[in-house]
């Protein structure tokens, strides 16, 4: 498959993404409030970008009222931080 702009995928939050999220949350609680996240934990994104077929900018939906615009991400598997991967066919 290929990347394709409004295609949802799977992101892996890295310790940066981990940091910024509760930087932002603790700073904002008003407009910024969610559950708990960690380095690796996996949540689904839309491609906004198509750089090539492997890199792409990422807007991730968070498990609260936020979310993360992960740019130049790779792809990868949900095991690696900081890339993308296809979801599993059910």
């Amino acid at each position: 498959m290929r990347p394709a702009i409004g295609r949802t995928v799977h992101y892996a939050l890295t310790r940066d993404d981990v940091d910024l999220i509760k930087r932002r949350r603790d700073t904002h609680p008003d407009r910024a409030v969610g559950n708990p996240v960690t380095e690796g934990d996996t949540y689904p994104a839309v491609i906004v970008r198509v750089w090539d077929d492997n890199s792409v900018n990422l807007r991730v939906w968070l498990d609260g009222t936020d979310d993360l615009w992960a740019p130049s991400r790779h792809h990868g598997t949900t095991d690696e931080p900081g890339t993308w991967a296809w979801p599993a066919r059910v």
